[in-house]
């Protein structure tokens, strides 16, 4: 393993990707605040500051695990789940919906700002591979996150969204998936099934979504 090439690769993506966890876990937070549940902002967890929504394990061991055994081939984790008591939401059902959608919405959000900063570093004459790169990573990590997270099942994000849509009965079936949904997940992903019939897909109609929005910036500084 090439010691360099990991650190370069860690100093990448560090910014991109502790501001993709950290807004993402904050914003469901604050969504759920909104709508009347304040367990996690009594908790501190409605905030900014990464050290509050990192994980040891599933945010730094697991993916410096993972990219020694599959030489960066393979990577995977996550950050402490807000806690959200959906019983306190004013209507749960239906602001389970927005809370769900809150993270994956910000880290698109994200995704642009990146973008955004892309076209103006090239812009502006910016030829130093650094930040260009970590603009490019900030892109792929926020859309990564955005359309894995949108994966229909609990406890995923998609999931919660999928249970708020669905009918009572249906919601209730899909909800009990929860105890064990991450080990499904997880299968799915290391078996392949995720990422060739959900994440390319979704990561191609994200970029070609991002490029639409992106325009006013390729004409401006391109």
């Amino acid at each position: 393993m090439d010691i360099a090439n990991l650190i370069q690769t860690i100093a990448l993506y560090a910014l991109p990707v502790l501001f993709a966890i950290t807004v993402h876990e904050a914003a469901h937070g604050y969504v759920a605040r909104h709508f009347g549940d304040n367990t996690a902002y009594m908790l501190g967890r409605v905030t900014l500051n990464p050290l509050k929504h990192i994980d040891p394990v599933g945010t730094i061991l697991m993916p410096l695990m993972l990219y020694f055994a599959t030489s960066g081939a393979f990577l995977f984790g996550y950050a402490k789940p807000v806690p959200v008591n959906f019983g306190r939401l004013r209507n749960p059902k239906r602001d389970m919906i927005w809370v769900a959608l809150a993270g994956p919405g910000v880290n698109f959000i994200q995704a642009f700002l990146w973008g955004a900063l892309l076209y103006m570093l090239n812009g502006s004459g910016v030829t130093e591979p650094f930040f260009l790169k970590m603009a490019q990573g900030g892109i792929l990590v926020n859309l990564v996150m955005f359309a894995f997270n949108l994966f229909p099942l609990p406890p995923l994000d998609g999931g919660r969204i999928l249970v708020g849509l669905l009918p009572h009965r249906q919601a209730e079936m899909v909800s009990r998936v929860e105890p064990w949904g991450f080990f499904i997940v997880m299968a799915l992903v290391i078996s392949g099934i995720v990422s060739t019939l959900w994440l390319r897909p979704l990561m191609a109609l994200s970029y070609f979504v991002l490029n639409i929005l992106l325009t006013p910036f390729a004409m401006l500084f391109g």
